[in-house]
């Protein structure tokens, strides 16, 4: 909005701005007009301001109505907005309409541009920051900051994504819980963006995870250290970014954490998309919300979109039981995924790659298929002494080697509910927990390598000619 006067001080335009509220003015700086917060009124008076072409003094104007299209709804004003189109025509005259939706009569619409709204760019937000803390130190309340250089720029792109009064917004309730920005607000940022994402319901914020966080994964991890500086502003090489990856494999071992591990080694930010939330009642609107949701991942690139699970919502069907809904949505998902300029990182899970259309699984698609299989006694081991920290415990005062043999067939996530209820059966015991309450659940558990056991094993054989191990 405070863009578009200095815009029309270059043009040589008269600035002009309506609202409902206060209505038509001047620039900022005069009043309004008198009886123009109506629109027919403020119409009329545009239609007065507008001088024929031969006129001495001729000024054109760049007029900006707030939210007018809503008002479009009314047959006079309607009227009087075409009178107006028409007398601007062939005209430096040009009308501005600004809303959060793009909503207008047909019979207006050919005569439009729409232009949609990016979000701030990173030089944009560095100077909402230094406002935001510049407000606060004149007000009573006064705030503490220490930023490096290389704080603003961890800071700046954390808050990428938001819109100028989000990011006052977040800002503002750093300072006022303790007075003090600095890098340590970075979570506090974070969990605040996630609130944000999750309210609006198209993609959800992610936070990342360290790779010390994750066991194994060698292959996965030397293959991102081998790209992660191809999304870098100074890519020395020119190297084409890459384009995503697909972890498929045995449910429980770790894609999902894997994924945001990807997020961190790359430095991307981390948005999922749950395509379940973008299914409809209504014909055509699911198709519409999936490109909905594309073009804000377009605006928020470069980022990693995590979609899980993505079997389930691109099954292998011919689309007899949602009326083609899936498969229209697969063709245009294909189409974005091969077509996209942005430099937008796709990390995908899958777990039943049968259900996978083949369209997925070509080269090209993703640069490369990761199989997660079933952790061997190494690695639970290192998977025990992992969740065993995360709950402050000392991994040194347990048996991991033995609780390893143990479990033979388990998942990461079923080694990981091993502990949490080894430590509710210690705690309701009122024992320190030990490693025999941990051997004891394990003893009762029936991992899904058994439960499930043709199954994952066909996996496996699929997998092992196929795929590269993670």
């Amino acid at each position: 909005m405070k863009q578009l006067a200095p815009i029309a001080y270059n043009l040589k335009l008269t600035y002009y701005q309506w609202s409902i509220t206060e209505g038509l003015r001047k620039s900022y700086k005069e009043g309004s007009y008198y009886q123009t917060k109506e629109p027919a009124a403020m119409i009329r008076m545009v239609l007065e301001l507008i001088k024929p072409l031969d006129a001495p003094d001729t000024r054109a104007g760049l007029f900006v109505f707030k939210d007018f299209n809503k008002y479009l709804d009314d047959e006079i004003v309607l009227r009087l907005f075409k009178d107006l189109i028409n007398k601007i025509k062939n005209t430096r005259n040009t009308i501005i309409i600004l809303s959060p939706t793009y909503k207008l009569p047909a019979d207006i619409e050919p005569y439009s541009a729409h232009i949609i709204g990016g979000y701030p760019s990173r030089e944009e937000i560095i100077e909402v920051i230094y406002e935001t803390v510049e407000e606060f130190k004149r007000s009573s309340k006064p705030v503490t900051t220490v930023l490096s250089d290389k704080d603003v720029e961890k800071i700046t792109r954390t808050l990428e994504g938001l819109s100028t009064q989000q990011i006052r917004n977040v800002l503002a309730q750093c300072i006022l819980d303790d007075g003090i920005l600095n890098v340590n607000d970075l979570r506090k940022i974070e969990l605040c963006k996630k609130e944000i994402f999750d309210r609006e319901g198209i993609l959800e914020f992610c936070i990342s995870e360290d790779k010390g966080n994750i066991a194994n994964f060698d292959n996965l991890k030397r293959w991102l250290s081998e790209r992660k500086g191809s999304f870098s502003a100074d890519n020395p090489a020119a190297l084409p970014a890459p384009k995503g990856v697909l972890l498929m494999g045995v449910q429980g071992c770790g894609k999902s954490l894997a994924i945001k591990v990807v997020a961190r080694e790359l430095n991307l930010a981390l948005y999922r998309l749950d395509l379940s939330r973008l299914y409809s009642k209504y014909i055509g609107e699911t198709e519409q919300n999936l490109r909905k949701a594309l073009k804000t991942v377009e605006k928020l690139s470069p980022l990693c979109l995590w979609i899980d699970e993505i079997e389930k919502c691109f099954a292998a069907s011919g689309g007899d039981i949602d009326g083609g809904v899936s498969q229209r949505m697969l063709g245009t998902f294909l189409t974005w995924m091969q077509e996209r300029k942005s430099n937008c990182f796709i990390a995908a899970t899958a777990n039943n790659i049968y259900m996978l259309p083949p369209e997925f699984l070509r080269k090209g698609r993703f640069d490369e298929i990761f199989f997660v299989d079933l952790p061997d006694l190494e690695l639970r081991a290192d998977i025990f002494r992992i969740h065993l920290a995360k709950r402050n415990l000392d991994p040194k005062k347990f048996d991991c080697i033995s609780l390893a043999e143990k479990s033979y067939g388990f998942s990461g996530a079923e080694i990981e509910q091993a502990v949490i209820s080894a430590l509710y059966r210690a705690t309701s015991e009122k024992q320190a927990i030990s490693s025999e309450h941990i051997a004891e659940q394990l003893e009762s558990t029936k991992p899904l390598a058994v439960i499930k056991r043709e199954e994952i094993e066909e996996l496996r054989q699929w997998a092992k000619e196929r795929t590269v191990p993670a």
